[in-house]
């Protein structure tokens, strides 16, 4: 069973998905910090100094923080967009990096190839 579950674990996709994991976290906290360090305050600012993470309202005996709910939607569609970015542009680098493979020229398919050219212009003459 040891055994199996190395075999597993060692594999290149769980290996990916791992360090995938490891640098999403880094990277969330990244984004987190550009949301909560540079883009609240300056909508804070355009606002007039409200801060949105501390928007309330009391609903009867409830104190319910919408400004905090606001901020995880804002922090979402950052942390959404800062991703596909990041994406996008690792998979324009991956593109530039493979370039198309040559056509492989082997002497037996070329040779198929010029039989079955031949054979159908022979039937094409025919009127076949």
């Amino acid at each position: 069973m040891w055994q199996e579950f190395k075999k597993f674990a060692l594999k290149g996709n769980v290996m990916d998905l791992a360090i995938g994991v490891i640098i999403g976290a880094a990277f969330s906290k990244i984004v987190t910090s550009l949301v909560n360090d540079i883009i609240t305050p300056i909508v804070g600012m355009l606002l007039g100094g409200i801060d949105i993470s501390k928007l309330s309202i009391d609903f009867y005996k409830a104190h319910i923080t919408y400004g905090a709910f606001l901020q995880s939607v804002v922090d979402f569609f950052i942390v959404a967009f800062s991703i596909f970015f990041f994406v996008k542009l690792i998979t324009q680098f991956k593109r530039k990096e493979q370039k198309p493979a040559a056509p492989k020229t082997d002497p037996q398919e070329l040779l198929l190839r010029e039989i079955r050219d031949i054979l159908k212009e022979q039937s094409v003459e025919r009127g076949q």
